[in-house]
Order: structure tokens, then sequence, then C-alpha cells
């Protein structure tokens, strides 16, 4: 399992998968309650008897903006940019419609519950957490509601996907043969992503038109344009509005589709039009690494770390500028890597001076490459991982014999990953194209 590290940021980290792009077909049919009436600000979106506001829109819109600029992806047009800002609202939607459906319910107590762990986790108490959630633009109570909608995505996706996948001791035998075949070497990749999506039950005609966007999008990639503004632009998979970026992970957590396309591919390349039930794919490699496995074991580094994360108050080149001076001065004797830990990092590891404990290849993937160049003792410069820069320490190195109970979980849990994008994307297809919506483009 890797690790997360928690940060202020809107909301809890969840794998949600998010589509749509094009109207719905005629045979959607029409909800038999009557919609209620919006707040002053406007109706911008029916889906099925509830309402997005504007102000809701233009509230969301402004902090997908604040999080791009932050990681300093392009933006699009801003029609272009509500577009997609909108559609990640309607399966949103769409998704805690059928939580309540099926009794989910937050409470007060549980979501209070929540909030006083994220502030803790960033050392802070819940006065100087809300603080500096409304320093960075957002209401404390949308942020609130926020994280109460964000534990109701995860639960149901849980409930509706993740518990209902299946794999079998066949495959979990097959997968360790193809790793022993590879003589223990585990091959991590980082993708970018775009994706078109088709709508359960899709016309000629429709596909074709979908198709056409999509090569229109590969199109601007081959000639070279920004993958990850492309990616906000035009993709319906839940990274879109994060620049399409997958991040690292293990090369077999993803579906055999995907590791084919991108087999022969060198950094930088992106593939061709890969098509799939769910629709039309666009993939960039942007890293390949290789993890050796020691023989009979696993290598495992006891790390400690200085966790300073991007936001729109804090840029990428400021982090990573401060992180360069704490590493100055813990070389310099100037201070000590556990109390500057503990007084800076935004990590919940900050109370034990950023220490993470014993760590296996995998844990933290963007830490393993580092971690393999590192003496021990020695301080890095500074790394990007989804949830900010960091700068750590390895304090020391060990070798754990893997048994074959744990090799069986560990090939389990891949296939599961491997298996949950896909199943992902489906369960929110089929949602989202059952769902009644109205877009209005102009006040009504």
């Amino acid at each position: 399992m890797k690790r997360i590290f928690l940060t202020v940021a809107f909301g809890i980290l969840i794998h949600t998968a998010v589509f749509g792009q094009e109207k719905l077909s005629a045979s959607v049919s029409t909800p038999s309650e009557q919609v209620p009436s919006a707040a002053v600000n406007g109706i911008a979106v029916v889906v099925n008897d509830e309402v997005i506001t504007r102000l809701e829109l233009q509230d969301r819109t402004k902090m997908v903006v604040q999080r791009l600029k932050a990681q300093g992806v392009p933006l699009p047009p801003a029609a272009e940019l509500q577009k997609q800002v909108i559609e990640r609202m309607i399966v949103e939607k769409a998704q805690l419609q059928l939580a309540h459906d099926n009794g989910m319910r937050v409470d007060d107590v549980m979501l209070d519950r929540a909030m006083l762990r994220m502030a803790e986790q960033n050392k802070m108490n819940l006065q100087t957490f809300r603080n500096q959630v409304e320093r960075e633009g957002t209401s404390y109570a949308s942020f609130r509601e926020g994280v109460r909608d964000d534990i109701l995505l995860q639960r149901i996706r849980e409930r509706e996907v993740d518990s209902k996948i299946q794999v079998s001791e066949t495959e979990v035998d097959t997968y360790l043969l193809a790793q022993k075949a590879e003589k223990q070497k585990n091959i991590e990749v980082e993708l970018s992503h775009i994706l078109i999506r088709i709508p359960e039950n899709a016309t000629p005609e429709m596909l074709g038109k979908l198709r056409a966007r999509a090569e229109y999008v590969l199109q601007q990639v081959k000639s070279g344009g920004d993958f990850s503004k492309l990616a906000v632009t035009y993709s319906d998979s839940a990274e879109g509005l994060k620049g399409g970026s997958l991040g690292w992970r293990e090369q077999d957590r993803y579906p055999q589709v995907f590791i084919d396309a991108i087999a022969p591919l060198s950094e930088g390349q992106s593939t061709g039009l890969i098509k799939s039930t769910n629709g039309f794919h666009i993939l960039k490699l942007t890293g390949r690494r290789t993890v050796e496995q020691t023989a009979g074991g696993i290598p495992q580094a006891h790390v400690r770390h200085i966790l300073i994360k991007i936001s729109p108050t804090v840029t990428k080149d400021q982090a990573i500028h401060k992180l360069a001076d704490f590493k100055q001065r813990i070389e310099n004797n100037g201070a000590k890597f556990e109390d500057l830990a503990q007084q800076f990092s935004n990590d919940s590891s900050a109370a034990k001076g950023g220490d993470l404990g014993w760590l296996y290849t995998g844990d933290v993937p963007e830490f393993d490459p580092v971690i393999s160049t590192l003496k021990d003792g020695e301080v890095s410069d500074p790394i990007e991982s989804p949830n900010g820069m960091h700068i750590i320490q390895v304090l020391g190195r060990k070798s754990d014999e893997v048994s074959a109970e744990r090799q069986r979980l560990l090939a389990r849990q891949a296939i599961h990953a491997s298996k949950l994008d896909e199943a992902s994307l489906d369960w929110v297809r089929q949602l989202r194209d059952r769902a009644y919506v109205e877009i209005r483009t102009d006040d009504k």
C-alpha cells in the first residue's frame, strides 16, 4: 500500500472516475419529481431531481483554476474549462444521489472528527486550519461540505465497484509465474492520460463523431501541443482537470491494453488511439524505471522527510527554494532535520520529526529512485510527488524475506488494481448515461 500524505486540500483523496462530454441520448427518462426551486443565484445544471447552482459552478471553477495554476498547467479557454467542470460536477452529483438513495450518510459528528483529523495531520488546531482554508480562497463551510461529499463518494465507489472485483487463485498463480520469468524486476511507469468517453449504447453516428474528436486531439498531441492543457480541455477522465497525470505506478497495475500500447515508447512519446469499451484513450509516457528486488527478499529503507505542499499561496518554485534552504542548513549543521520537520513539514509525520519508518520499494514511488542513490544520512534535493515537494534522508537499510503469503497478497492487490480503473470507468459511464441532465447555458 502506498502512503498518503494528507495536506490542506479540497476534500479527501479519492479515486473516482468522471466522464461526460456529449448530450444525453433521447432514451434517457425524465425525473418523476419536480425539480426544486434554486437559490437566487440561479440554476446552472439540473441532475435528476436536484440542481447545481451558478454559484456552486463558479466556486468549483475558481478552485480548479487555482489548482491548475499552482501545478503550472496551462489553462484552456474559459468556456472549455467550464464545460469540463460542469461534467465533473454532474457525475459527482449522480454518485452522491446514489449514495443517499442507498441510505449512506455522514453525520456532523463524523464530519467534525474528519475535520479535526485533517487539522491535526497538518499540525494545526481547528481554528488555524479554518483560517488556512479561507486564506486559500475557499469558504470553510464549502470546504467542510466538500469533505462530507468526498467521504460519501469514497463509500459508494467502494460498495459499487471495489467490493465487486473478483481475483481468482488462478490469476494469482499466473501473475506470480510471470513475475518470476521477469527475474524479480518491477517496472514502474509514469503516465498521462486523455480519455474521450463513449456513452453506453452509442449509435454508429455518435461513435463516428467521438472517434473524429479523439483523432483531432491526437493530432494536437502529435503536433507538439501541451499534453496537460489538452487533457484539461478535452479529457473525460477524473484526472483531466489535473492535467491528465496518473503519477507513478507499477506497470502491472494498469490494464493490459495500456501496457501493450506503451511497450515500444520512449519517455516523452505518446500512443496512438487506444479503444476500449469505455472510450478512446491517448497515453503519454513521462517516465519508466526498473526496481530490482533482492533474491529471497525485498529491500527496505528507514526514511524521514519534510513536505511542503503546493497551493495557490505557495508555488512549486517557492517550495523548492524553501526545501533547498533546509538542506543547506542541515548540511552546514545549522539545524537538525527532525527539528525542521517538526516546525515546517505539512505532513502528519512532522510530530515524529518526519520519520516515515521502514518503507518498502513502491510505498512512495517518487522516493524510490532517490533512495537508491543516497548514502545513509545524506539529504536529497527536492523531490516532487502528488502531495507537494519533499526532501528525504535515509537513516538505514535492510532486506526482509518475502513469505509466500505476502507474495500472493501483493499479487492479488496488483491484479485488483489493474481491474479497478476499467471497472470504475464502466460503472460511472452507466451512471452518467442513465441520469437526466439539463445544462442551462443562459438565464432561465
